[in-house]
């Protein structure tokens, strides 16, 4: 069964929506089979599309993007193999929500390479956005590596 992989941030505008199109993209490229979403850990943006310069850097990268911001739901914690977290904040509010029945992996998405939470861009400029993308990269291609290098992986 191919990987169902979660990102989370705060929002679900900027972070995690651009961390959803990188490694849906990267899994695609190298031809690696997952699903991938993206939510946020507060309601604030429910409904809206990604912050224009999350979609704006994206485009310019060639790089997909289409969500709607939604919030962690319940069922995420049964329907994913994997919830990756932006920063610590994150990580917290998703671990005092998983039920204890729950087999999904949840961690820091940071910890695949260098343990780095992502910076959250949104109250700063367009470099801001540039620096995310960069790191969902990063991270993408660690996260993918991880997961291929897994004894009882089936991709």
């Amino acid at each position: 069964m191919a990987p169902k992989v979660l990102i989370v941030c705060l929002g679900n505008i900027c972070r995690s929506p651009m961390g959803e199109a990188v490694l849906r993209h990267t899994a695609k490229e190298r031809e690696i089979d997952l699903t991938v979403d993206s939510a946020g850990t507060a309601g604030y943006h429910i409904g809206e599309d990604p912050d224009h310069r999350t979609i704006s850097v994206c485009k310019k990268y060639g790089v997909p993007i289409s969500h709607e911001s939604r919030q962690v739901i319940q069922e995420d914690f049964y329907k994913f193999t994997h919830i990756l977290a932006s920063d610590n904040s994150n990580l917290n509010d998703l671990l005092r929500k998983k039920p204890g029945d729950s087999t999904v992996e949840v961690k820091l998405w940071g910890s695949c390479l260098d343990g780095e939470p992502i910076a959250d861009p949104y109250y700063g400029g367009v470099k801001g956005f540039e620096d995310t993308y960069q790191q969902c990269i990063k991270l993408s291609n660690a996260f993918l590596d991880e997961l291929t290098k897994a004894p009882d992986a089936a991709l």
